[in-house]
């Protein structure tokens, strides 16, 4: 026979060929690796040429001894996301729920990229709220194409029909011959079938774990016996811990340092230089940490974010009365419109910067060596870190490994690689000799992070006669989230999306409107926060439709009614919402002033609803009851639904309470939990969480909680007093001047 050449791993369009396949398709042991063939035309947000190619991911292995391993491309970070992950597979496989477990994937795209984030498959990366609703057909057609090989294998081996193999339990069985075996049983088998070229998947009204009320979570063991593995638990022969001394302010730059008297403190290894910064590198972290406390850095800071944030408020209200801003949407004629009102209102907003402060502060640790880079973080990113980690060392991307991890919150934060870069830069810079763990303390975490930017809105609405509103112009002023990052590209026609989308005029039918946004230059880091622009554009656009329903002397309820047009899902939260929370009933007297607020968003697929209740005595604000009500199309895991939901509206009160980070001469005032406080037990009100039963496909639930509670905490505070809020933090003694 004559040679031939062999064909590529890919084709021209980017599909994986069939030699490839077998490839991925693999034996592991005498177990079976199987992954899964589709068009990400499945996707229903793919679009352009990919929607016609073809992706191989694998995510499901089974192991003789019946253990059935999902691979998730997503990090969990505490989100319950390996559970809803694993839910999905389980339920197409028919595997019972005690014969899962799960594993994080490598990093490997297009195989393991998110593809509602980047349709062409370049990134991997969980965020946005997308896991679920990224990897829903994925992984139900994931799991019945590895059922139907498995019972195929079964029928083979027991010389029967295929069609008279049942699965439950992951068990397998043929009633007529009385004949049954474990998954495991057949693996080995299931792996040298024919893969089926379609699969037919489940009807909802057929789930026996998909939407189940209480499905325990696979991480809960671990987590509650200490076994789940956390980047601050590894522990490698040798291994040196390093903290990071930076700049109190942004930007600056290390001049000099006392190098000498910080290598003379016990444990100390070294003291290295890395960008803009200053690395200890000692044997244990309390050395590292009395080691910083002496080292004696003097900063260039001439380039260095050095104004206080009342200047950078300035500079935004300015950059708002300007006309150079982009165009984010628009319709109608808005100054015809605005000439025939009868009522307007003009309403201007601030939001500060925001830090994070999940529970593990940022950490990594490093192996080099001259030709691999291996990495074990809770990596949020992976296909950004390991980029910026091979360049940051001097290696080809794939020299550097990441090992994906547990990871202690988020919020965001991990999804930059700055520390990760740290961590490889500080290993590089002691040539490898041993293992680097890098750490941040909560002040590093506080002081020296990336935040959710500063915002200043601006808001012109009119009403008719009627007391409709028909009218609405909108400024945003706020720093680009996008520019610069690998994801820049999404920036189009001037307008960052992670800045401006869910405006009012997304949300509501308005005939007229104007939605402009500008860019600001700000030397200070950020980074996507929880629920991103959301939390600030729902504040801005909840507050003013129910000032304006107050305008009109409508309830603010009806007023939001009367703006949604063909919006149903929104109906109907908003109709359960009013239900469960008696909207229409007067609140029980306690001492202090009470009021009842509400707040609709729809973000990530995600419509949601809340109603506030508040008592607010002097100048203090106690949140008593929230009712949610939220839409999220199939809610795979109805527990982890509402327990994000409940999660979410905790992490905007602490927000819309108590959350600020400001700058005096650029150096961040804040520094630790005591100055940046988070809800506490005795400030939790009772939260009542209410899902919409529905037949679409899952949306997100990790961060449309947020967004609704501060505008509806405002609205009720109001309705208690008076006071329009309209800077976060509440702070009813500056909204009372103002």
């Amino acid at each position: 026979m004559a040679n031939r050449p062999a064909s590529p791993a890919h084709s021209d369009d980017g599909a994986l060929n069939r030699r490839e396949f077998l490839r991925l398709t693999t034996i592991a042991g005498s177990g079976l690796t199987i992954g899964l063939v589709f068009g990400s035309a499945g996707c229903s947000r793919s679009e352009g040429p990919v929607a016609q190619r073809t992706l191989v991911s694998p995510f499901i292995r089974i192991s003789p001894d019946n253990k059935v391993t999902v691979i998730s491309k997503h990090l969990e970070m505490g989100q319950g996301i390996h559970t809803g992950l694993c839910a999905i597979v389980a339920e197409e496989l028919d595997a019972a729920w005690s014969q899962i477990e799960v594993e994080d994937a490598p990093v490997q795209v297009p195989l393991y990229a998110n593809l509602f984030m980047d349709p062409q498959g370049r990134m991997q990366v969980t965020g946005g709220s997308m896991s679920t609703a990224n990897s829903w057909e994925q992984l139900r057609k994931a799991g019945a194409t590895v059922r139907a090989m498995l019972v195929r294998a079964a029928a083979e081996q027991w010389a029967v029909p295929v069609d008279e193999i049942t699965a439950s339990d992951g068990v397998l069985s043929h009633g007529a011959s009385k004949r049954s075996a474990p998954f495991g049983a057949f693996a080995s088998e299931a792996a040298r079938v024919p893969i089926p070229e379609r699969v037919e998947v489940k009807s909802p009204a057929n789930f026996k774990l998909i939407g189940k009320e209480v499905l325990p979570r696979v991480d809960s063991r671990a987590k509650s016996t200490g076994r789940e593995r956390y980047g601050m638990d590894v522990m490698l022969p040798n291994m040196m811990t390093a903290l990071v001394t930076r700049s109190p302010r942004f930007g600056g730059k290390v001049k000099s340092f006392d190098k000498e008297a910080v290598m003379a403190l016990p444990g100390v290894v070294d003291v290295v230089e890395i960008s803009n910064a200053v690395a200890i590198v000692a044997q244990s972290t309390w050395q590292a940490m009395q080691a910083r406390k002496t080292l004696m850095v003097e900063w260039d800071d001439s380039g260095a974010e050095s104004r206080s944030s009342p200047e950078i408020f300035a500079e935004y209200r300015r950059l708002g009365a300007g006309k150079d801003a982009a165009t984010v949407a628009k319709a109608g004629d808005i100054e015809a419109a605005f000439s025939r009102c009868s009522k307007t209102l003009i309403a201007e907003f601030e939001f500060p910067y925001l830090a994070h402060a999940m529970m593990e502060p940022l950490n990594a640790v490093v192996k080099l060596s001259p030709d691999r880079c291996e990495i074990w973080t809770g990596s949020q990113f992976q296909s950004n870190d390991r980029l910026a980690a091979a360049e940051a060392a001097g290696l080809e991307p794939e020299q550097v490994v990441i090992n994906t991890l547990a990871a202690g919150g988020s919020f965001g934060r991990r999804g930059a690689p700055d520390y990760i870069v740290e961590a490889v830069s500080i290993a590089k810079a002691t040539a490898g000799k041993f293992p680097i763990r890098m750490l941040w303390t909560r002040e590093d975490d506080i002081q020296n992070s990336r935040y959710r930017p500063m915002n200043y809105h601006s808001i012109r609405a009119g009403l008719d006669t009627r007391g409709a509103l028909v009218a609405f112009r909108q400024r945003i002023v706020g720093q680009s989230l996008l520019a610069g990052t690998p994801l820049d590209w999404m920036v189009q026609g001037g307008v960052d999306p992670t800045a401006v989308s869910g405006h009012a005029f997304e949300q509501y039918d308005i005939p007229n409107a104007e939605i402009t946004w500008t860019q600001a230059n700000a030397g200070v880091p950020v980074q996507f926060w929880r629920s991103v622009q959301h939390s600030h554009m729902a504040f801005s656009a909840e507050v003013i439709i129910d000032e304006l329903a107050e305008l009109s002397g409508h309830d603010p309820l009806a007023f939001r009614q009367s703006l949604l047009g063909e919006r149903t899902r929104q109906r109907e939260v908003l109709r359960l919402v009013a239900e469960k929370s008696q909207w229409n009933q007067p609140l029980t007297k306690r001492d202090g002033k009470r009021g009842r607020g509400l707040a609709l968003h729809e973000a990530f697929g995600t419509v949601v609803a809340q109603v506030a209740e508040v008592t607010v005595t002097g100048e203090l604000v106690r949140v008593d009851r929230v009712v949610c009500v939220v839409d999220c199309g199939i809610a795979v895991t109805p527990d982890i639904v509402r327990a994000q939901m409940e999660s979410g509206i905790v992490f905007g009160l602490s927000a819309a309470l108590f959350g600020k980070i400001t700058l005096t001469d650029g150096v961040v005032d804040q520094s630790n939990y005591g100055d940046y406080p988070v809800l506490r037990m005795a400030d939790m009100p009772r939260i009542e969480v209410h899902i919409v039963p529905s037949a679409n496909a899952p949306s997100g639930a990790g961060e449309p909680g947020t967004p609704p509670i501060a505008p509806a905490v405002a609205n009720a505070v109001r309705a208690a007093t008076g006071i329009r809020i309209r800077q976060l933090p509440i702070d009813l003694a500056t909204a009372r001047k103002s």
